[in-house]
Order: C-alpha cells, then sequence, then structure tokens
C-alpha cells in the first residue's frame, strides 16, 4: 500500500489558503478516480482508501493542524505497514514560482512546519515529497502572512487547471521511480502567463499592422 498525505490545516476558515494546498490535491485524486469515497475520520485526520493501476492507495489529510501533521502520518503508516519510501507528501513551496512542482526523496524540511513534524514523527526524513509552488510575497512582505492567506483570483486560474493535471497523473507517483511525476505534468505557471499574454498581444498588433 501506498500512503499520499495533503497537508494543510482543518477549518472552512483554511480551506483556501496556500499553505492548504496539498489538502486540494489529495481531494482533486479522491474525486478524479472513482475507486475512492468519502472522507471518513481515522489516525487523526480524514482518509479515503481507494485504487490507482491496481495500487492499493491510503489518502490522508491530517487534521492535527500542519504543526502536527505527523502524528497523523505516523499512526497511518504503522497501521498499515507502510514503508517511508510508499509515502508522499503533498504540500506548499515558497520557494519555487507559483504553479512549479519538484519531486524528491529526503532532505531537510526548509522551515516547513508539517514536514519537520512528519519526519520527527516517523523518525526519518526518507519520504518522498511533491513540492508545489507557491511563490513568496513581494519584497518586504511576510512569509507566513503569504502562506496563510487564499489564493488570489488570478492564481486560482492556474491552481485548478493544475489540480486537476496533478490528480490525473498520480499513477506516475506509483512507481520504482516517482520523481517521473514531474517531468510529465504540463502546469502552467503563473509567471508564464503574462509572458503568453504579452505575446498574444505583440502578434495581433503586428497582424492589425499588416491588415491580418
Amino acid at each position: 500500500m501506498w500512503l499520499f498525505t495533503g497537508l494543510g490545516n482543518p477549518g472552512e476558515e483554511y480551506a483556501n489558503h496556500r499553505h492548504n494546498v496539498g489538502f486540494k490535491v489529495v481531494e482533486a485524486i479522491a474525486g478524479h478516480y472513482s475507486s475512492f469515497g468519502p472522507f471518513r475520520s481515522k489516525f487523526q485526520g480524514q482518509i479515503s482508501e481507494g485504487k490507482i493501476s491496481a495500487q492499493k492507495l491510503l489518502l490522508l489529510k491530517p487534521q492535527t493542524y500542519m504543526n502536527l501533521s505527523g502524528q497523523s502520518v505516523a499512526k497511518a503508516a504503522h497501521f498499515y505497514k507502510i514503508d517511508p519510501e510508499r509515502i508522499v507528501v503533498f504540500h506548499d513551496e515558497v520557494d519555487l514560482k507559483p504553479g512549479e512542482i519538484r519531486v524528491k526523496k529526503g532532505g531537510g524540511n526548509a522551515g516547513h512546519n508539517g514536514l519537520k513534524s512528519i519526519q520527527e514523527d516517523l523518525g526519518t526524513p526518507d519520504f518522498w515529497r511533491v513540492r508545489i509552488g507557491v511563490g513568496r510575497p513581494s519584497a518586504g512582505g511576510d512569509v507566513s502572512h503569504h502562506v496563510l492567506g487564499n489564493f488570489s483570483k488570478a492564481e486560482r486560474g492556474w491552481l485548478e487547471p493544475l489540480l486537476q493535471e496533478m490528480a490525473r497523473n498520480a499513477a506516475n507517483l506509483l512507481s520504482a521511480d516517482p520523481s517521473l511525476y514531474a517531468r510529465n505534468l504540463k502546469p502552467k505557471t503563473e509567471s508564464e502567463k503574462p509572458e503568453k499574454t504579452e505575446a498574444a498581444k505583440q502578434t495581433k498588433k503586428e497582424e492589425t499592422k499588416n491588415g491580418i
């Protein structure tokens, strides 16, 4: 069995925070595959069990608040005897541009309290992390305020398609090399959109100038 954990904080007031993007990913996966039923309470979290590509998979949203996420993850992993290399954690990452995805195994926690808690409770850093870029605030902005703020209207334009893309490609994480997952995604990052928009505007101007 594999364990996919999305990190976030419980409660409607946190639901659209950038810090809750991990919750959004596992919810998208549960909604995309018919084998998953409604989330139910267990292991100090919300879980849904199902299969993807014949692989048994447990989806988990810890309800302990971010700083104690490891308590829920460790309980689920211990109950199902899931080794760390079959645990995938989806979380927000301020050091990646909005919409950018990176996958890695092990490493530090870069100040992310959810990762820190999981590492402590599992007793190892050697689980998989899917890092979802939310960017940093503008110069002088507070990082905590940024991640504990809602996704903007502009950000939601790339967020929803990205969540669906991540769900559709979830089977790529259930392989001998989960790092291949990010290579097969085609997300539109926030920083790419203005460039494409300006290019489109310039093309339109040239077409108008040339009478096209």
